[in-house]
């Protein structure tokens, strides 16, 4: 059903005679367990909760650039040729943790192997709350609960996605609210964190040697050197940090510049200085992980700064807000920075 679903929504397209107003439209089919997003009929994204025999968290996937190509790697949902297949946990744009309450959000899947041992958390979509169309902006409100290893609720989630759209750009807004319920929920340092974005083969940095990553614990895996014929990705944070040395520093914003066939593209990610540890530290990396991470300050400083450990009270709520911008063409710094001091007002 998942594959007729996406097929259907990538195959959408304008009526005959539509003029372009950026019309953003929100449909949910309940059926499907998605909530698709097209900008004048074109495909956008989606809002997909298929359910822990599926997904071990609701994401948004695919997503699309204004020029009608994926940012988002195929893999595992809809594979395509020449993809990395490592790390099946990486899917769409998404929001997890390593370690809450000990439960490992981040790392589960249907295809968890025996190197993990958990226990896992999941986190499963129980409504969507209101759904608003517009032109040039559009908003989707949906709630979840985190669950622990017996299917009790720890966290009750809220999100507002706010969905815009211009001639050339696309933008997400991701407003998220966790609020705990009968017992305080503890977030450890954990560098497995927290909105993140997998992306396309070709939004990559080119691949020179084969690379092993090592998770919170311990379990090793291993990323081969592929066939970098159209890779073009390149980070380049606020910081001026460029490349694969993004991971592990701080930062109000990366960009990430490459080529999908043919079009150029400049995929953002900005923090919100009103997050928990603003600027965030950054858990990219040139394989296709581009993840912000403001949980772990000793972790990502390798001890250089405090454990945070942080911890929500019973009853008490917590926001985090991010926004991605997918934008044809190369953003400029000059024009990052300023979207991000708007966006952190």
């Amino acid at each position: 059903m998942f594959r007729l679903v996406l097929a259907l929504f990538l195959t959408a397209h304008l009526s005959t005679g539509q003029v372009a107003k950026n019309r953003i439209q929100l449909t949910h089919n309940e059926a499907a367990k998605t909530v698709t997003v097209t900008v004048d009929g074109k495909p956008f994204t989606a809002y997909i909760y298929p359910g822990p025999t599926v997904l071990k968290k609701p994401v948004l996937y695919p997503i699309l650039s204004a020029g009608g190509n994926p940012i988002t790697r195929g893999w595992p949902l809809d594979p395509r040729p020449g993809e990395r297949i490592d790390h099946p946990h990486h899917v769409g744009l998404w929001f997890n943790y390593g370690d809450v309450n000990g439960h490992d959000f981040w790392n589960n899947s249907t295809e968890v192997g025996p190197e993990h041992k958990g226990p896992f958390g999941t986190i499963v979509h129980t409504g969507v709350k209101s759904m608003k169309n517009g032109n040039g902006q559009a908003e989707l409100t949906v709630t979840a609960d985190w669950l622990d290893k017996d299917g009790k609720a720890m966290l009750q989630e809220t999100t507002q996605y706010v969905f815009g759209a211009r001639a050339n750009e696309r933008t997400i807004d991701r407003i998220i609210t966790l609020k705990a319920l009968d017992k305080a929920v503890s977030f450890k340092d954990n560098k497995e964190g927290m909105i993140a974005l997998r992306v396309a083969r070709e939004l990559e940095h080119p691949s020179t040697k084969p690379e092993v990553f090592t998770d919170a614990k311990g379990v090793a895996t291993a990323v081969p050197v592929l066939n970098n014929e159209g890779v073009t990705g390149r980070y380049v944070s606020s910081e001026g940090v460029v490349g694969d040395a993004v991971w592990g520093t701080r930062a109000k914003w990366v960009n990430l510049t490459g080529t999908i066939h043919g079009e150029a593209v400049s995929v953002v990610m900005l923090d919100h200085a009103k997050n928990i540890g603003y600027p965030t530290y950054w858990h990219a990396r040139g394989y296709g992980l581009y993840a912000a991470n403001p949980m772990a300050p000793s972790i990502f400083s390798n001890g250089k700064e405090p454990a945070m450990n942080y911890t929500l009270p019973a009853g008490s709520s917590v926001i985090f807000r991010y926004r991605v911008v997918v934008a044809s063409g190369n953003l400029t710094d000059k024009t990052i920075a300023e979207r991000a001091s708007t966006f952190g007002r």
